[in-house]
């Protein structure tokens, strides 16, 4: 009898187990907004280069409720962020965008997409190369797909771009949820999402193609004004501050702290280009204005931005000293002393661990193009 049971037991545990790993199997495939079950919600999956920068786009869009980053169009289960990464799998990096019809069309969607990519590039997007990284709009039934072939119509007869618009329009098939630290990565990781983007030279083109404020002909899209918007140059919250930054840079921008004298990033730096706030961005100082003091610190004889620094009185063990201050973020950033060079006298006295700096050759692309011409005249003193 006992043997009986036994066996009828591992037939039932058997069953469990086939649909259990039928009910995993199903689910994999299963795209993840489909698994969401929002009620009355619609799906447009979009591939545009970098996820991070796609998801963030698509989440000012009013009318979107969710954004997904994944991986979807290649022939690799469950493929993981490193095996898309290399181009082997067949996939690319894309979005599934969860939207509610009532507010905001697919076509206002395909639209917003056009927007914000490089359609004529067929070997990536921006500083992201590989057909991991190429634009691709995926269809999810015929509506879509006439929209989508309508809307690159469009496009190649606006003029807009004076190369040949190669993004493609391909059916849905799988759509793959990426690894969670890539989901919402600019809220997780505001510094180095910020940092990215301005070395990827989205932006930059974007603006150049559009203007800030052009529309290509159509349905315009309504962008999401109830969430606050921060200033360029706005600092991170605690958390992120202790995630991101170093115990030294800690310490030094939001605890007053002082790095070691010779020994620290940038104090015998002889390369030309800007300091920024490590915590903010905003530019600092220029390595025009800096000079070899002799005290292990990299030292400048003036501020690039003056409106960017804010100057307080110190008092301490060593007596009264000027304490310099970013102005957006608020970094502690060293101390100015009356002791430098012509023509202004002053030494800037700055701690490595609070800046960043940003080479000649990398500042249009990151964002600060304003300062490229200061580099132009090399003899030319300021």
């Amino acid at each position: 009898m006992k043997v009986i049971i036994t066996v009828a037991l591992m037939v039932v545990a058997g069953f469990i187990l086939l649909g259990l790993e039928y009910s995993n199997g199903q689910k994999a495939q299963r795209s993840p907004a489909e698994d969401a079950n929002h009620a009355g919600l619609q799906t447009a999956t979009f591939a545009g280069g970098c996820f991070w920068c796609v998801q963030t786009d698509f989440e000012k869009v009013k009318g979107v409720v969710k954004v997904i980053s994944g991986y979807t169009g290649g022939h690799v289960e469950n493929p993981t962020y490193e095996e898309v990464s290399s181009g082997k799998t067949g996939h690319v990096e894309a979005v599934q965008v969860l939207y509610d019809p009532k507010k905001v069309s697919y076509e206002q969607l395909l639209s917003f997409f056009w927007r914000h990519i490089d359609p004529t590039d067929p070997g990536g997007q921006f500083v992201d190369r590989g057909l991991q990284y190429r634009s691709v709009i995926f269809y999810h039934n015929e509506e879509q797909r006439a929209a989508a072939e309508k809307s690159k119509s469009e496009l190649e007869k606006s003029g807009r771009f004076h190369k040949p618009i190669v993004t493609e329009i391909l059916p849905f098939s799988k759509f793959y949820k990426a690894e969670e630290y890539h989901q919402d990565y600019h809220t997780k990781n505001p510094i180095r999402y910020r940092y990215y983007r301005f070395r990827s030279g989205r932006d930059q083109f974007l603006e150049k193609v559009w203007g800030k404020n052009a529309q290509i002909s159509g349905p315009e899209v309504s962008l999401v004004t109830s969430r606050p918007r921060s200033p360029k140059y706005s600092k991170p919250d605690e958390a992120v501050l202790r995630k991101e930054l170093t115990p030294l840079q800690y310490k030094v921008t939001q605890e007053g702290g002082t790095e070691p004298p010779f020994k620290n990033e940038y104090w015998n730096n002889k390369a030309e280009g800007i300091y920024v706030d490590i915590v903010t961005g905003e530019p600092l100082f220029s390595s025009l204005d800096k000079y070899d003091s002799g005290t292990g610190w990299p030292s400048f004889k003036r501020p690039l931005e003056p409106g960017n620094i804010v100057e307080k009185k110190d008092w301490s063990i060593l007596g009264r000293r000027t304490e310099v201050l970013s102005r957006f973020g608020n970094s502690h950033l060293g101390h100015v002393f009356d002791d430098g060079p012509q023509p202004t006298g002053l030494r800037y006295c700055m701690n490595s661990a609070a800046l960043r700096f940003v080479p000649e050759n990398d500042l249009q692309k990151e964002g600060y193009g304003q300062y490229v011409s200061l580099f132009s005249d090399k003899t030319k003193s300021r």
